[in-house]
């Protein structure tokens, strides 16, 4: 477990505030996760961001009258810290009774609060439901692997030795997997998510793949911390041209975590998969 999330409200019993407390926000350090992985904010070897989506955004008019959205908040990959994510919740909970004059006011006070808890600027979208119906749910790109034949016996942990590729093959692929599931490392609750991974490289072979997304099964750690361990597993093995892994987390609370790592510059999709 991550030392600074035992200090967190996860896992706890919480009064649930609802006048806007921005020291609600709890901010947990990346450093100790990427020294596990031996990386440091200097020698990162992605970019990439952290869009989390809100499903539970509600404030007041001046008027009294409670407004509903969706809110989007993409968190820079190299931001300093993660926002621990029931702290998140609460925090956009404390909007619930709090009176902002429009959408500008309210955006404002996202990206002041959420900035200085990540140690980076953040961006917000406050957006309509109309906006999010209209747009509906995409299906994972690329190849589903999920259908391959395999024997698989591993849980516990992630096991990279399981990886295989063919060097002398090079080719241009995506791939998708829905049966990426690890548990939350304070309450034990487990992490639905589905994991894609697009890439130029060495032929990776599709069942080594999908025995090693699986290892993660019983793995305890955050959302953010496994699709760095993937990208970098993929990278060691493939030595691609380009990589780019990411994961759409079914929401718990509210909220989904989709971390999106790559090699390059990269535009996200930020739209829902069917299990969000």
């Amino acid at each position: 477990m991550h030392p600074a999330a035992e200090d967190s409200p996860l896992g706890k019993s919480s009064d649930y505030i609802a006048t806007y407390t921005p020291s609600l926000l709890f901010p947990i350090p990346r450093a100790p996760k990427w020294a596990e992985l031996g990386l440091s904010a200097e020698s990162l070897p992605y970019q990439g961001v952290d869009f989390w989506n809100c499903f539970e955004l509600s404030w007041l008019l001046p008027s009294g009258k409670p407004v509903v959205a969706m809110g989007e908040f993409a968190i820079p990959a190299d931001s300093p810290n993660i926002i621990e994510s029931k702290s998140f919740k609460l925090y956009l909970n404390s909007l619930n009774q709090t009176v902002f004059a429009d959408n500008a006011e309210l955006l404002a006070v996202l990206v002041k609060d959420l900035s200085a808890a990540a140690g980076k600027p953040v961006g917000v979208r406050l957006r309509s439901l109309a906006e999010v119906t209209a747009e509906g749910v995409v299906a994972a790109p690329g190849t589903c692997i999920d259908e391959l034949d395999v024997t698989i016996s591993n849980y516990a942990q992630p096991m990279p030795e399981l990886l295989r590729c063919d060097p002398a093959r090079v080719v241009e692929e995506c791939l998708h997997s829905h049966l990426l599931k690890s548990n939350c490392p304070v309450t034990g609750q487990p992490d639905w998510g589905t994991l894609v991974v697009e890439y130029r490289g060495a032929a990776v072979d599709q069942a080594s793949l999908l025995a090693y997304l699986v290892s993660f099964r019983q793995h305890a750690d955050f959302h953010e911390q496994c699709v760095e361990r993937i990208f970098l597993d993929l990278q060691r093995l493939l030595q691609p041209e380009q990589l780019t892994v990411y994961a759409r987390y079914v929401r718990r609370g509210g909220l989904d975590i989709n971390p999106y790592r790559s090699s390059t510059a990269i535009t996200p999709d930020n739209r829902r998969l069917v299990r969000q």
